[in-house]
């Protein structure tokens, strides 16, 4: 299914289409009008690439729709790419940012639902664990110049786990553990972490075990925050506050939890997992 995000950017691009057919001017008159290959204007105008603020100027100055389209084709390309961030962006300053970010929205919600795939979330991340999380994000997106400031940050964004009046509840796979990103006693300490979580007054925690059928396809992690759902993909972050979609993330987490391993399980679990990490 589309996300949101997806729909919005493919409305978009038809949308570019339209006007440049209205202007009377094919793909190829267009694109050599602005000085651009075809395959770019393509691109734009089947959704597979979002127009950048200077893209949209050069599309109008040619096309020339008119002032009031052109203010809702502006309007409309500022919300697309507020909602689609990617990390080199939010990393360009460090990683530090990203997650003072993330602690003002996580303290003013009042519902924290996580769902991480690779990694344990990043509410129950040891210092060291989180600093070889943030380490392997700025070997692939740069902005490593700040790690120790962001993982002070991301420590910080833990308070909410202690504070009453939410809703958090994190889940993670046993795969996160069975291929871990630390070596094996920061691993040892991240389990330790782990267990401890286990019987929070606040804290609903769970595990998805290695070989349990899933009741669907988990092919990446999500967070849902109050009505926004954040997933971060390899190259960006995409946030969607569809309120139907932000439901159908929600039923994919209940149905998750339905097959999670929670209290004894989940114990059990780690400390198996705790023995069978190999000696340093």
């Amino acid at each position: 299914m589309a996300t949101s995000f997806e729909q919005r950017r493919a409305e978009f691009g038809e949308r570019l289409r339209i006007i440049r057919e209205q202007a009377g001017l094919t793909a190829k008159q267009l694109a050599a009008e602005i000085g651009w290959n075809a395959p770019k204007l393509s691109k734009l105008e089947t959704a597979k690439q979002t127009a950048s603020p200077e893209d949209l100027e050069a599309w109008l100055a040619v096309t020339t729709p008119g002032d009031i389209v052109a203010a809702e084709l502006r309007e409309d390309l500022a919300a697309i790419r507020e909602a689609y961030v990617t990390w080199k962006a939010q990393v360009r300053l460090g990683h530090r940012a990203r997650q003072e970010e993330a602690v003002q929205v996580e303290q003013a919600a009042t519902v924290i639902r996580a769902v991480d795939v690779g990694v344990v979330p990043g509410l129950l991340q040891t210092p060291e664990y989180a600093r070889h999380v943030l380490l392997a994000s700025a070997g692939l997106h740069g902005g490593g110049q700040d790690i120790p400031d962001a993982v002070r940050s991301r420590m910080r964004r833990q308070q909410v786990l202690y504070e009453p009046g939410r809703t958090i509840e994190t889940l993670m796979t046993e795969s996160a553990l069975l291929h871990p990103i630390a070596p094996p006693d920061v691993m040892t300490s991240q389990i330790h972490r782990l267990l401890s979580t286990i019987g929070l007054p606040n804290v609903r925690f769970g595990i998805l075990p290695a070989r349990t059928r899933l009741p669907y396809p988990l092919v990446h992690g999500f967070w849902i925050v109050d009505q926004l759902v954040m997933i971060e993909f390899l190259t960006a972050e995409v946030r969607v506050s569809d309120p139907e979609e932000v439901a159908t993330y929600g039923k994919l987490a209940d149905r998750l939890w339905s097959v999670a391993a929670e209290g004894n399980d989940a114990r059990e679990l780690l400390t198996r997992v705790a023995a069978e990490l190999p000696a340093d």
